[in-house]
């Protein structure tokens, strides 16, 4: 499996950006998805992720009420809508997919892309 993010770029603190990933390649048809993190001088962070059909998600505490983790009907797209940005939200932000998990373990996902980097600036 391919992934294939975008959207990243740089915002002032309080806008907002929309990340999109695309998978491509699978043998299913279908894939649980999510978004880990990493900032500068930071451990990667787990950030939010949708299930396999989309009905249910998790979220990171940090991120909670800001960010929105969705997925397009039967398609392996997701997207992370990110309001009320901070500082400390620079990272870069990794799209991650799986067959059936999508909680907060690293571990468990098989498959990452390479990463898109958002700056916040103050």
């Amino acid at each position: 499996v391919q992934l294939q993010a975008s959207g990243g770029g740089a915002v002032q603190a309080g806008g907002s950006l929309r990340l999109s990933c695309v998978a491509s390649g699978g043998t299913y048809g279908n894939y649980a998805m999510g978004w880990f993190r990493q900032g500068p001088g930071k451990e990667r962070e787990f950030v939010a992720a949708i299930s396999r059909n989309g009905d249910s998600t998790s979220y990171a505490d940090s991120v909670k009420g800001r960010f929105t983790v969705s997925k397009d009907s039967g398609k392996n797209t997701v997207h992370l809508q990110m309001n009320s940005l901070k500082p400390e939200d620079t990272a870069v932000y990794y799209c991650v997919a799986n067959l059936l998990y999508y909680g907060g373990d690293s571990s468990k996902y098989r498959y990452w892309g390479q990463g898109t980097l958002v700056t916040v600036s103050s």
